[in-house]
């Protein structure tokens, strides 16, 4: 028994201290921090740094994967460049940089610079709002949409669809990138705050809808189930303050709007005889603008008196000297 006892100790593995322990779990915290502090270094390297070209460099940064791939073709063509030079400060040093052209930056101080890499990044995003709409840029756009590039609708109801990138204007500087859902059709912001950051103008109005055009294949179904909120199970009446308070909110709104827009019509008209506009009256009866029909529509009915009309005739009808 003996003899067993002592060749059992004989295999035992040696069991390392604790003080072993704490400085192995040091070391390998020290190599993860070296890891990551080298992994977030790369994603921020200059291309020259990283030996890549601008553009690759530039759609692989973190934040960036709306964005595909623009041909250098595309770009030394100046006529898809048409009226781009006046958007952009330092415009050629912009594009050089874009095709990796040698720039003498020495000529540039600090300030220059930082500018001029600003303005090839917006350089980059106007020209890929026009690029993908060629065909070339639909079928880079197609794979980025299979393969989820661009997200999921949000709405538990469209079932996980993937979206597109959209802008709510083809102005630069005015709206952030949304994400249009084909399904609901409806926008809604990207998932990533740092997508969310992009311009809405470096993809444009027009992509989505031109895209599923395109591709008819790709356009579903729209979905019909909606979402209906319950307390303890049951449904909500629909003349409940819950539904009333909303529609009498929206009301108000549609009514203070167009209330708005008549009076500052007829003060434009009034003070300006040259727009092609009748002037109107000073009393003119206001009490019915704003009216609210069966259908929920606001009526913007106006009732002007008499004498208003006829001061509004045109010269020459003969309606003043009738009434005179």
């Amino acid at each position: 028994m003996e003899n067993i006892n002592q060749g059992m100790e004989q295999y035992e593995p040696s069991r390392p201290s604790q003080g072993e322990i704490v400085e192995e779990s040091i070391d390998a915290d020290v190599n993860l921090e070296i890891s990551l502090s080298e992994s977030e270094h790369s994603s921020i390297l200059t291309p020259s740094e990283e030996g890549t070209s601008w553009i690759s460099w530039f759609i692989n940064l973190r934040g960036n994967e709306f964005f595909c791939e623009v041909d250098d073709e595309y770009i030394q063509d100046d006529f898809n460049l048409t009226g781009l030079s006046t958007m952009v400060p330092y415009y050629d040093y912009s594009l050089d940089m874009m095709l990796d052209v040698d720039i003498p930056l020495d000529t540039l101080s600090e300030e220059q610079q930082e500018i001029v890499e600003t303005a090839a990044e917006v350089l980059y995003g106007l020209i890929h709002a026009r690029f993908i709409l060629t065909s070339r840029g639909m079928q880079r756009m197609h794979e980025k949409h299979q393969n989820v590039d661009f997200g999921r609708c949000p709405r538990v109801y469209c079932q996980g669809q993937p979206v597109l990138p959209i802008g709510l204007s083809d102005v630069p500087r005015h709206f952030a990138v949304n994400v249009y859902c084909p399904r609901c059709q409806d926008i809604f912001y990207p998932r990533s705050t740092k997508q969310a950051n992009l311009d809405g103008a470096y993809f444009g109005t027009t992509f989505s809808h031109l895209f599923l055009l395109t591709h008819p294949d790709l356009i579903p179904q729209r979905v019909q189930q909606t979402y209906v909120p319950r307390i303890y199970g049951f449904r909500i009446h629909k003349d409940s303050l819950y539904y009333k308070q909303r529609e009498t909110t929206g009301v108000s709104s549609r009514r203070t709007a167009v209330g708005n827009s008549v009076i500052s019509t007829q003060t434009q008209a009034q003070s300006d005889p040259s727009s092609g506009k009748l002037p109107t009256h000073s009393s003119v009866n206001v009490s019915n603008a704003g009216k609210v029909d069966k259908n929920g529509e606001v009526e913007a009915s106006l009732a002007v008196p008499l004498e208003a009309s006829a001061a509004t005739a045109l010269p020459g009808s003969g309606v003043r000297d009738r009434i005179r």
